[in-house]
């Protein structure tokens, strides 16, 4: 079967991601970028061999399909132009999630890949971890009786949050989208997965606790590197961006990291007040079966794998991320499952997984190969929306 053939629009973490696992595994292979930002555009051009007519400096210039797929790495606002050009123009798609940050946006996107044609599949990658996967056979085989109760928390991590939520390119709700669809579509996603079913009420509370200029303390700068308190500060720039020689999280500040720290956004104070995402959330969703699912996302931990627990009317199912605890109440047996490749935070063969599924499913023209289609990952997002909108209005939504 010949490699399928990609144009990836948005080089930056993610689409050089998947772009890196399309090329390694030998079933994709790149012929084109759309990059806006020429350091980072020429680096990966010159990565993956690009002809030059096939080098974009904006996906508005793509005005004929030179590829079979796109994958579209842009950041959240920018899904929705070039996922329904592209379309349009017969590509199938690999979308990094959110969808976009509003329900139309979304279902344009939707709209647009149905009425192409083309396959779209949504990077929902933790249905495509061998845990995730585990979990699913579990609860579908029964073992542990009827579902009734689900309870997930994901880790953000500290830094983890200050890097990305606070100094990045996710910390305002206008430029980017609120937290839980940014961060935490990934987990409504895969707890519906898991349930199996869709929800029907959504509650939700939450807020920014922490990162504010309230919070700032005595005698503290505006930037790390020109402030008494930065020594003791947990959020101390310095100290985080210095002990990551390479990769992430370090490789998002360039090259030159005493500029990046002096004069870039990774060096600012985290109680300056450019950010405004919460950073904590609480979500609970009532399924149709009447099955209630509590989650939590919070800033203020380790970084590390999410922790769920499934209650069941036969039995109990908890997890790391990695290791996962059964206890059948019918003969009182505790049983230890090894079912991730890691318990360091992250979702590598999630990412791997996806990957290998889309190009799979445009290789052979077999959609059903994507573990969510356009029309699943729409509800998923509805979800999250209908999280944010109880948590502004102090309401329980119902959902069709």
């Amino acid at each position: 079967m010949e490699p399928v053939r990609l144009l990836v629009v948005g080089a930056g973490q993610r689409g050089s991601t998947y772009a890196r696992r399309a090329a390694a595994s030998g079933a994709g292979i790149i012929v084109g970028v759309a990059e806006a930002d020429p350091v980072r555009r020429e680096h990966f051009a010159s990565a993956y061999g690009i002809k030059r007519e096939n080098v974009f400096s904006d996906w508005a210039s793509v005005d004929t399909r030179i590829a079979d797929a796109a994958v579209i790495g842009t950041q959240d606002r920018d899904h929705e132009g070039p996922a329904v050009r592209l379309a349009g123009l017969g590509y199938h798609l690999l979308l990094e999630k959110p969808m976009a940050p509003t329900y139309e946006s979304a279902s344009r996107i939707a709209a647009a890949a149905v009425e192409a044609g083309v396959i779209l599949a949504v990077c929902h990658v933790l249905r495509y971890t061998s845990y995730t996967q585990a979990i699913k056979s579990l609860v579908d085989s029964g073992r542990i009786g009827r579902v009734v109760s689900i309870q997930h928390l994901e880790p953000v991590g500290w830094w983890h949050h200050a890097h990305s939520f606070v100094r990045g390119n996710w910390r305002s709700t206008a430029e980017s989208s609120p937290m839980l669809l940014a961060k935490s579509c990934h987990d409504i996603d895969w707890l519906l997965y898991l349930a199996g079913q869709p929800a029907r009420r959504v509650s939700s509370f939450g807020g920014l606790a922490h990162f504010t200029p309230a919070s700032k303390p005595a005698g503290a700068g505006d930037r790390c590197v020109s402030c008494a308190v930065e020594p003791t500060c947990p959020y101390s720039a310095v100290r985080l961006y210095s002990s990551v020689p390479s990769g992430w999280p370090r490789d998002v500040l360039g090259d030159d990291l005493d500029l990046a720290l002096k004069t870039g956004p990774y060096g600012e104070c985290v109680y300056n007040g450019q950010n405004d995402v919460v950073d904590h959330q609480v979500v609970n969703l009532e399924l149709a079966d009447g099955a209630t699912v509590s989650f939590t996302m919070t800033a203020f931990t380790p970084f590390e794998q999410r922790k769920t627990r499934i209650f069941g009317t036969h039995g109990y199912l908890s997890g790391n991320g990695a290791r996962l605890r059964l206890v059948d109440f019918r003969t009182g047996a505790s049983e230890t499952i090894e079912a991730g490749d890691s318990v360091v935070a992250g979702h590598d063969d999630g990412d791997d997984g996806v990957v290998d599924a889309f190009l799979a499913a445009v290789a052979s023209g077999e959609p059903a190969l994507i573990r969510s289609d356009a029309a699943t990952s729409l509800a998923g997002h509805r979800v999250v929306w209908a999280a944010e909108e109880a948590r502004l209005t102090g309401t329980v939504v119902t959902l069709s």
